[in-house]
């Protein structure tokens, strides 16, 4: 009987060794896991049998684990080495125990059930307690696809997938995960296979396959190959899911500070649309950004079909003059990298030209791209790609497309740049009002919310006007302005969390469902068309021919008016708010301190280092930590980057004090001032009693005219945004503390 029993499971005793049987009529077409046959060690990993079925787990480490199947028992790995970054550490070698009706693979972090009958998969927490995810069903498979089928809980919700046009929450819904050369609402030109679950857990496919996730009860994911590779990882939150990916895949990559500055792009030779004309012409074009005082980073000098170059070092020369570097756009390939970056090349533009088929030819060309700037210079890689696949955020920005400008352009790519920061996809953009198309008034629109992105670029030669800022004359003209300055001026804020993107995945531009994952109103349409830049800026952007903007959804806590100082509490709703074509909705979080260069800052270059403005908008304890370095070199990368902190401490609400705590700069790097000037602005609704720093009182000014004229002091105005105190104070050695007190006055709203 023993034996018979043994045989009814595919098992069979010799020489008192339980040996697995292949299951009779084992189907590799199409099928489904059956009864588990075998179980063994293979390394660190665990091999599972079903009939003629193998599955290999692996746990690359503690919190992540791999679940390869192989449906006629060969396992192959088509993407071995090219999505995922080479593991640094060992795989763990999990415990394995017989629990009866599964077997646990545990690491201590994770416990991963093989249930027996049929051979199905749960993964649980520490405690195998609580249950992370679970399949409905085996992992089937078809004579060219795989899918896994899992439960869905009550109001479990879905993000990822990459760049999804349009989109950012998934539940009920299916995304389609491929090269899609669909640049506009419902395409996914920089999908990736990834996603991730409110419950705490994320799954990359490891594959160049394409694939389609369902995301209904019961939840689906199928990709195109006779194979199954997935590997599942968890994390604190979805930022802590964000992280754990792009561990995996690769971190975002820090880009140079002029990166993070407006990009201008066209064809300067031979322009099919725009006549006869030479690379050196695009000095022309930089001189104007700076004669029209309007900021810009670097330009694209050969952007166009068959354009090509000339006077390649003089071009870069004449750029740099007016504090922007040369990029070149390429179509097929790179064959003259290192050569044009001697040349002072620092920016690459990929074309789907060259990487339309997507997949693994797109990841190995930005790779190449980044790789090639870093390899033939000092500095930092810099590429824009439109079509790529899971690991190239650690590569590249993704620029979705050639689209035209309108208002629904606007529309719908506010929820797309947002819902890619879930997939660990830190700069993700287009091109300001389009290639093609546009007005004035979807240009500025347009502009207005993309400069509180990191990256962003304009993009001429295909339009019937060329689409620099100053193209339609005023008003669009000094409105576009307003906002590139204030990009520019936020350098020090988005910077440093460009540096955070690179140290954990989780980008600047993010959904609010990311920063309050605990209220249903984030998880869909109701905060679709807004965003969170960084986690103290909260974004708005009129998307229709109004000047009024609706639905504007605030979370809980406090919320100002950038503009105009009023304050709402959330949770809630504001209809009506007045958006003239000047005002861009943006709200600052109470308790946000907002490091920025000071007024009239055009370049990252000019800028006066010895100053440093701080937007305080004091209520309770908060901070910020500033990160800094020399912003193009790979420097940081040996430890050349400084830390400072800034702390608030106010009232909760109403009358108090308000300190300012400025902290040392921690650490090092070439060009970091030895001292500087630190200039607030702090929101509190009613003046102060007296300033003073750790060196003593400063002086209370008469008037704007002789504050502005003075060295140091203090002077408050009750018209400005509903009452803010200016401070100034004595340069600060970078190694000293000081502490700015304002006293008898009131938290942000009086």
């Amino acid at each position: 009987m023993r034996r018979l029993a043994h045989l009814a499971l595919g098992l069979l005793i010799t020489a008192g060794v339980l040996v697995a049987l292949p299951a009779a009529g084992a189907d590799t077409g199409d099928g489904r896991l059956g009864d588990l046959t075998g179980i063994s060690a293979d390394g660190a990993a665990v091999m599972l049998r079903a009939g003629a079925a193998a599955v290999r787990v692996a746990f690359p480490n503690p919190e992540a684990v791999r679940v390869q199947l192989a449906p006629d028992g060969q396992f192959t790995d088509p993407a071995a080495g090219k999505i995922m970054l080479p593991n640094t550490t060992p795989p763990v070698t999990p415990r394995r125990t017989d629990k009866g009706d599964y077997w646990a693979l545990s690491t201590g972090k994770l416990t991963l059930r093989a249930y027996k009958h049929p051979l199905r998969f749960a993964l649980f927490d520490t405690a195998d307690a609580r249950q992370i995810w679970s399949e409905a069903q085996p992992l089937s498979w078809t004579k060219d696809t795989t899918t896994q089928t899992l439960t869905r809980t009550g109001d479990e919700q879905f993000f990822g997938g990459g760049e999804q046009n349009g989109r950012f929450s998934h539940r009920d819904q299916t995304v389609r995960i491929f090269a899609d050369d669909n640049w506009n609402d419902g395409g996914a030109p920089n999908s990736q296979p990834f996603y991730l679950s409110s419950k705490g857990y994320g799954v990359l496919r490891n594959t160049f396959a394409p694939g389609e996730y369902t995301f209904a009860n019961p939840v689906r994911t199928m990709h195109k190959e006779h194979r199954f590779d997935a590997v599942y990882v968890v994390g604190d939150g979805l930022k802590g899911v964000i992280s754990a990916y792009t561990a995996l895949v690769g971190r975002p990559f820090l880009p140079p500070i002029y990166g993070l500055e407006m990009g201008d792009s066209d064809c300067y030779l031979h322009n099919a649309n725009r006549g006869e004309r030479h690379t050196l012409d695009a000095v022309g074009i930089a001189d104007q950004y700076v004669r029209n005082g309007i900021p810009n980073g670097w330009m694209l000098v050969n952007d166009g079909y068959g354009c090509g170059y000339e006077n390649l070092p003089q071009a870069g020369e004449g750029l740099r003059k007016d504090n922007m570097q040369l990029g070149l756009w390429t179509e097929n390939g790179l064959p003259n990298q290192a050569e044009e970056v001697k040349a002072g090349v620092r920016v690459r533009k990929l074309d789907v030209a060259w990487v339309g088929p997507g997949y693994e030819f797109a990841l190995d060309g930005c790779d190449s791209a980044h790789r090639g700037i870093e390899d033939n210079s000092d500095a930092r890689g810099f590429v824009w790609t439109p079509v790529s696949w899971a690991g190239a955020q650690r590569c590249a920005v993704m620029w979705s497309g050639d689209q035209s400008g309108s208002y629904d352009y606007i529309h719908w790519q506010i929820p797309t740049y947002a819902g890619a920061t879930m997939s660990g996809i830190a700069y993700n953009t287009g091109d300001v009002d389009g290639i093609f198309g546009g007005s004035p008034e979807t240009y500025t629109r347009d502009l207005q919310w993309k400069a509180l992105l990191p990256t962003i670029m304009s993009m001429d030669g295909w339009a019937p006007k060329d689409k620099q800022p100053w193209r339609y004359g005023e008003p669009y003209t000094s409105i576009n302005r307003k906002y590139l300055e204030l990009k520019e001026r936020l350098l020090p804020y988005t910077y440093t969390y460009s540096v955070e993107a690179n140290r954990t995945g989780v980008g600047q531009i993010r959904p609010l469902a990311l920063e309050y994952p605990n209220d249903p109103n984030t998880w869909g349409d109701r905060a679709r068309y807004e965003f969170l830049s960084g986690k103290d800026l909260l974004v708005a952007p009129v998307y229709d021919d109004t000047e009024l903007r609706n639905d504007i959804y605030l979370p809980e806590g406090t919320w100002v008016d950038y503009w105009t100082g009023n304050t709402w509490t959330g949770p809630r709703t504001i209809n009506g708010y007045s958006a003239p074509l000047d005002t861009l909705p943006l709200f600052v979080r109470a308790g946000a301190v907002v490091p920025m260069w000071p007024e009239g800052t055009h370049s990252w270059q000019t800028r006066d280092k010895g100053v440093l403005n701080l937007d305080v908008y004091p209520t309770g304890e908060n901070s910020f930590d500033l990160i800094e370095d020399d912003g193009v070199t790979r420097a940081y990368q040996r430890g050349q980057q400084a830390t400072q902190s800034f702390q608030v401490r106010a009232p909760k609400s109403g009358p108090g004090d308000v300190e300012v705590k400025i902290g040392a700069s921690v650490g090092d790097y070439q060009g970091k001032p030895q001292s500087r000037r630190y200039e607030l602005t702090v929101h509190t609704g009613s003046g102060p009693v007296s300033v003073r720093t750790d060196a003593g009182p400063l002086t209370r000014r008469a008037d704007r005219a002789d504050f502005d004229r003075s060295p140091n002091g203090w002077w408050y105005d009750p018209q400005d945004r509903e009452g803010v105190v200016h401070v100034k104070t004595d340069p600060v050695p970078a190694g000293a503390n000081t502490t700015v007190r304002l006293s008898d006055t009131t938290a942000v709203g009086g």
